[in-house]
Order: structure tokens, then C-alpha cells, then sequence
């Protein structure tokens, strides 16, 4: 338990840190390859990471300024070849996984039923491959930045993918949970729009779409009621870090959409140390579940 319960304290507290220094981890996640923002991975089984392990990984790639974003644990790198340079330190990661006590063994067998098991969290840490020396070339791909038009295209995929109604008019945007639809404005209305981009609309667009993921017809979150409320701070929190989820696995740059959330997301993370865990599992949650669907329809119109 006391390790459990320090393992997410550690974790809690570098994301308190980064945002108290006014970073937002999922703001500008720098690990990029070649110019590409992306999700980190695995490098050796190209298994992406997930949850709050995203937000960690970004965080160290943005402080250490990495061009890679692709990890090793210390011994999948002498696997392929390589070696941690010494004094390098690694990341730690962290995963559930749940046990058996011996007494909850005993108990389930004297009274013939099931066995109530006991999660926990373990930790390990991994390198970035600019940490270690020996890797072959090819686990440092040249890839070309996707282009903006490209980025543009498979976001408005997600959006029609999603099932949610789209409206444009006004100043504001907004999900609205009791009649699920998205209200945005006008693309033409927003500032990169004169340099003939849609960044920031689909950036905007990502934020809202991932609200909506949380209705009672798709994974079903609680919504807060007004600005300021626990509950509608964690909301926020999920959506940020999705669309940030979203944006990576685009190619588009995330940026903080709501920095006056900040104090409301400080005050939840400091009364509740699983807080950035939750959101981060949620966030995953959305991204997947959006993703998914687009890849589905993609599917069905090949």
C-alpha cells in the first residue's frame, strides 16, 4: 500500500510541478520525429503508451528536448544492440495489476466462491534512444512532417466518424451534453485561418469532440455542473489531455486551450493524488474510442 500510494504521489507530483511552472505536459509534447508530434511507443515492440505514461514521457522529452519519442527499458536495449550511457537516468512508467491475497485464497476456497483481487500499481523506467549508444540506424527513422492539408483531412475523418452533430455559428465552443451536439465557429473565424490554415479549428474541434465522448451513449462520464466545481474541472482536464491524444496521433502540435483552468486543475491534483491518473486513463479512453471509429469507417467504405 505505502508503495502504491508513492507511486502515484511521485507521478502527481512532477505533473503539479510542470503545471505550477505554467507547462502543461500535453501543451507542446516535444519528443517529435522529424518535426512530427506523435504518441511515444515502445521501440522495440511499437506499442504505444497510454494514460498518464503519455504525460510522464512527454515531460521528459520536453525538458531534455528530445527529437525521438520512442523508449527502451534498460534491458530490451541491450536486446537490440545498444547500452544506456552511463549516469543517464531513466523515466519511470507505471502499470495496474491486480493480486491475490493469500488470506482472500483461503477464504474464496472455504466458502466455494470467487477470489476478490487486489489491484496495485507497479513501476519500471525506460530510456529514450537518445540515452543510449549502439541502436541501429534504423531505430532513428528520417520521417517527413505530415502536411498541414494531410493533418486537416484526417481530422474532419474523426469528426464525421464520431456520430456527433457539428453546428458553426457564433463565438464560442462548446459541447452541449443534454441535446449532444458541438457548436464551433466558423473556421474562417479563427487567427491562422489568414495563412490558410484550420489548425486551431481542428485543434478546438479535437477538445469538444472529446467532451462529447463522455455522454451516456458512448463511455458515459460525469459532467460538472458550472466553472469552478470539481467535477467540472476534471471534465476539462480529460478534454485537454484527449484532444492533446488526438492532435499527436494527427501530426498536429497540441496546444493548451484553456489555460484558465489551471488553478482548478491544480487544487484537484493536490487533494487527490489519482486525479491525473483518472483523466489520463479517460483520455485514452476518448482517444481510442474516436480513433476507432474512424478506422472502422474507413473500413466499411474500402
Amino acid at each position: 500500500m505505502t508503495d502504491r500510494i508513492t507511486l502515484y504521489d511521485r507521478v502527481t507530483d512532477s505533473i503539479i510541478a510542470q503545471l505550477e511552472a505554467g507547462v502543461a505536459p500535453w501543451a507542446k509534447p516535444w519528443g517529435k520525429v522529424a518535426g512530427n508530434p506523435s504518441l511515444p511507443v515502445n521501440a522495440k515492440s511499437k506499442r504505444a503508451y497510454s494514460g498518464v505514461n503519455v504525460l510522464s514521457l512527454w515531460g521528459t522529452a520536453l525538458d531534455a528536448g528530445y527529437s525521438s519519442n520512442a523508449w527502451l527499458t534498460f534491458k530490451q536495449a541491450l536486446d537490440m544492440g545498444g547500452s544506456v550511457r552511463k549516469g543517464e537516468r531513466g523515466t519511470m512508467i507505471v502499470y495496474a495489476d491486480r493480486f491475490v491475497p493469500k488470506k482472500e485464497q483461503a477464504r474464496a476456497e472455504r466458502d466455494g466462491d470467487e477470489a476478490n483481487a487486489v489491484p496495485f500499481l507497479k513501476a519500471s523506467h525506460v530510456f529514450a534512444l537518445e540515452q543510449i549508444d549502439g541502436l541501429p540506424a534504423s531505430m532513428f527513422p528520417d520521417v517527413e512532417p505530415i502536411p498541414a492539408h494531410v493533418q486537416d483531412r484526417a481530422a474532419q475523418s474523426i469528426i464525421n466518424a464520431s456520430g456527433v452533430a457539428f453546428r458553426h455559428g457564433g463565438n464560442r465552443a462548446f459541447y452541449s451534453p443534454s441535446d449532444d451536439f458541438v457548436q464551433m465557429p466558423v473556421p474562417q473565424s479563427f487567427t491562422d485561418f489568414a495563412q490558410g490554415r484550420t489548425t486551431d479549428y481542428y485543434r478546438t474541434a479535437m477538445h469538444e469532440l472529446t467532451h462529447s465522448t463522455g455522454h451516456a451513449s458512448r463511455l458515459a462520464r460525469q459532467y460538472g455542473k458550472r466553472f469552478g466545481d470539481s467535477a467540472y474541472a476534471r471534465e476539462e482536464l480529460v478534454a485537454e489531455i484527449g484532444a492533446a491524444f488526438l492532435c499527436a496521433s494527427l501530426g498536429i502540435e497540441p496546444t493548451l486551450r484553456h489555460a484558465d483552468y489551471l488553478g482548478s486543475w491544480l487544487k484537484v491534483l493536490k487533494a487527490d493524488n489519482k486525479a491525473i491518473f483518472t483523466a489520463a486513463s479517460h483520455a485514452s479512453k476518448a482517444s481510442d474510442y474516436l480513433l476507432s471509429r474512424t478506422a472502422n469507417q474507413l473500413q466499411l467504405a474500402a
